[in-house]
């Protein structure tokens, strides 16, 4: 018995060579395996405003007719542009502004004149309609105005319609340094 249990453990042994020696054997020309590997990354919702063109300022010049000593009705200045402004996701752009004021003659203005100027500021280009914003509103619904989609583009800022706070029959007090200033503001929405 203990003969026919050698034989018989020999015979396994050889069967199984073939079988192991298959199992070593190269994958067939045809077989094929893969793996996947992913790749992630983010890009931040974000905004630039832009590079502003010339010295950054809007220099109106005398502000009065030299013969009446009221507000000049043909002021004007050069637009200023803002180059290669962008935000990378929905955005929207608001346009603020403080009135000219005179910087030196701080007391209230006497009778018969003013101290101050308003004007309406607009910022154009980045929506379909500019958001524009008068210093001498009591609310400025346009101010802001929105884009659905990420966007690259100039804006060109701009000042106009320029009043005597008071009244256009006021004169403006005399001072060397009437100041004002125009800010344009791009959000990222997500």
């Amino acid at each position: 018995m203990r003969r026919q249990a050698a034989i018989f453990s020999a015979l396994l042994a050889a069967l199984a060579l073939p079988g192991s020696a298959l199992a070593a054997e190269a994958p067939a020309s045809g077989d094929t395996d893969s793996a996947t590997v992913g790749i992630i990354g983010t890009v931040p919702a974000m905004c630039f405003g832009g590079t502003l063109t010339g010295d950054g300022t809007f220099d109106l010049g005398v502000l009065v007719d030299l013969t009446t000593g009221q507000l000049r009705t043909d002021l004007s200045a050069p637009n200023k542009l803002l180059v290669g402004s962008f935000c990378t996701s929905r955005s929207s752009i608001t346009v603020s502004a403080t009135p000219l004021e005179a910087q030196n003659y701080t007391a209230a203005a006497p009778n018969g004149f003013s101290r101050v100027v308003h004007y309406q500021a607009s910022a154009a280009g980045w929506t379909a309609l500019p958001a524009t914003y008068n210093t001498g509103a009591a609310s400025n619904a346009a101010a802001t105005q929105s884009r659905s989609t990420a966007f690259t583009g100039d804006i060109t800022v701009a000042i106009s319609n320029f009043s005597t706070a008071g009244g256009a029959s006021l004169r403006l007090v005399g001072d060397p340094s009437y100041r004002g200033v125009v800010t344009v503001t791009l959000a990222a929405v997500n």
